[in-house]
């Protein structure tokens, strides 16, 4: 069963919900919005997404996919492929596969952002100076080595992400399309409420 979609999420396809919470809160007023992507490379066959450690900037310290703003004459696959290749030095052929709606009081904006998958890419993956690209493991079990002399992949480390991540990673992991809210704290950290739905159950 379809359901009433959060405030600021725009989507052509009735979403069924697949996580909420905080529903005893009010969504937060906003008036501006940016739009925003980010980008995830997921090897299905090993069984590993890349995730990329935030240096700087906003959600500094977190691991995240690779992403930025939409300049003016971009459109947002442009943006994540232009974003992709600056934090990553890599190129992919992304697809858009979710939209999320972040909103903290307090900042001018509230946060549009196209969420782009990829199961290849071509490039030598490098660390730039806003972001530090890792392997993880998509897997929930404990560490194990890829292959002879590669170090052990760690599961997804959700301690070290954005608070709402862990509602949502799963629909990314299950290629399944997706959107969904977060209202955060005026810390921009606590998450207060959410709302996350895919086209199917």
């Amino acid at each position: 069963m379809a359901s009433e979609l959060p405030p600021g999420i725009t989507h052509l396809q009735p979403l069924v919900e697949y996580s909420a919470g905080g529903s005893e809160r009010e969504w937060t007023p906003f008036t501006k919005i940016k739009q925003y992507t980010n980008a995830f490379i997921i090897d299905k066959q090993e069984g590993k997404i890349l995730l990329g450690y935030k240096k700087r900037g906003i959600g500094a310290g977190y691991f995240n996919g690779f992403g930025g703003k939409v300049e003016p004459g971009e459109t947002p696959a442009e943006a994540a492929s232009r974003e992709l290749q600056e934090e990553a030095g890599i190129d992919a052929p992304l697809r858009e596969c979710g939209t999320l709606f972040f909103h903290v009081p307090g900042l001018e904006n509230a946060f549009d952002i196209h969420i782009f998958v990829a199961d290849e890419y071509s490039g030598m993956i490098t660390e730039t100076e806003e972001m530090r690209p890792q392997w993880f493991s998509t897997s929930a079990m404990p560490p194990t080595t890829q292959a002879p002399g590669e170090p052990a992949l760690l599961p997804i480390q959700y301690d070290h992400m954005w608070a709402d991540d862990i509602h949502w990673f799963p629909l990314l992991l299950a290629n399944k399309k997706f959107a969904g809210r977060a209202d955060f704290a005026d810390d921009g950290k606590t998450l207060m409420k959410w709302w996350f739905g895919s086209e199917d159950s």
